[in-house]
């Protein structure tokens, strides 16, 4: 309910989403007891702002092929290492690292490990890169020199099981994407049929126009379907069913549909459309990169056909 409200609203500020339905629940499944006391509360009462660092500017959708690293020394680890497209990278105080902590050793050598930037000696926030769209979060790149971290802030207190977790976890990051994406495609629809119910052209309504009802009645149609499917992985996900490719096809599918809905509506409010003052502007920026983060949506067809 609260991802499809945001998504409504486009109201994804300082990362909300990512916060509460990303990287919390990495704490909440994989943390210790211990790592749980200590994070949890923090992050629930905001005093900690997450963020996800995986993406590094030689490896995007290949999470196997991260270069940073999280080596041992004395009673800890040293991390080094550049991430960049972090959510939240400007705000964030707790970010958990992809990192190798055993090179040689492919997906077994990958831990994913907290690093509290409060106080980290060689830690740098790079540049707030400038987006097209959702503007409301920041997006940036950030270098590891020399960080030393506690190791105790290796998620699950052990290494080498950071692929299995993320592998476990991204399936619910696609599903909330898909969430969004037809929420935000809904709220596109409101906006046009408001629209062109009041605007005239040639003396009457738009909406009077047999195209424009065509247009409309395409796209009220793609998004029951969406929604439908949408909450049947839902219904999987609470029940703890929904596997890989499921998500996948909710990831995929929904943005394409939110991309092609929002196109559609931008059209109906002609000139107007194009200029931010209008919402569907925003919505059409914003839905852009719905098909890239997450896992682009070309690498979500390759999930999906390996299972067939």
């Amino acid at each position: 309910v609260l991802m499809r409200q945001l998504g409504w609203k486009g109201a994804d500020h300082f990362g909300i989403s990512l916060h509460n339905a990303i990287v919390a629940p990495y704490i909440w499944h994989y943390g210790t007891a211990e790592q749980k006391a200590r994070w949890l509360p923090r992050l629930a009462s905001g005093e900690l702002v997450g963020a996800i660092a995986m993406t590094e500017p030689g490896a995007g959708s290949d999470l196997q092929g991260v270069k940073t690293t999280a080596v041992k020394s004395g009673n800890g680890y040293v991390v080094n290492g550049s991430k960049t497209f972090i959510t939240n990278g400007q705000l964030a105080n707790f970010i958990i690292v992809v990192a190798k902590t055993d090179p040689t050793a492919g997906a077994k050598g990958t831990s994913l490990i907290v690093v509290e930037t409060d106080g980290a000696e060689g830690f740098e926030r790079g540049r707030n890169l400038h987006k097209i769209g959702m503007e409301g979060n920041d997006t940036s790149e950030l270098f590891f020199n020399e960080v030393k971290v506690p190791a105790d802030n290796i998620i699950g207190g052990a290494e080498g099981l950071g692929f299995i977790q993320l592998m476990q976890q991204l399936p619910q990051e696609r599903l909330n994407i898909a969430v969004q994406g037809v929420a935000a495609a809904e709220r596109g629809l409101q906006e046009t049929l408001a629209y062109v119910k009041q605007r005239k052209a040639f003396g009457k309504a738009v909406i009077d126009f047999q195209n424009t009802q065509f247009k409309l009645a395409e796209v009220k149609t793609k998004l029951t379907v969406a929604k439908v499917f949408v909450d049947h992985c839902i219904g999987l996900h609470l029940k703890g069913q929904l596997d890989a490719a499921t998500a996948s096809m909710a990831k995929y599918w929904c943005t394409d549909i939110q991309g092609e809905v929002l196109d559609e509506m931008l059209q109906l409010h002609g000139g107007y459309g194009y200029m931010n003052e209008y919402p569907i502007a925003q919505l059409y920026k914003d839905a852009r990169v719905q098909r890239i983060y997450g896992g682009t949506n070309e690498i979500m067809k390759v999930l999906i056909a390996r299972t067939l």
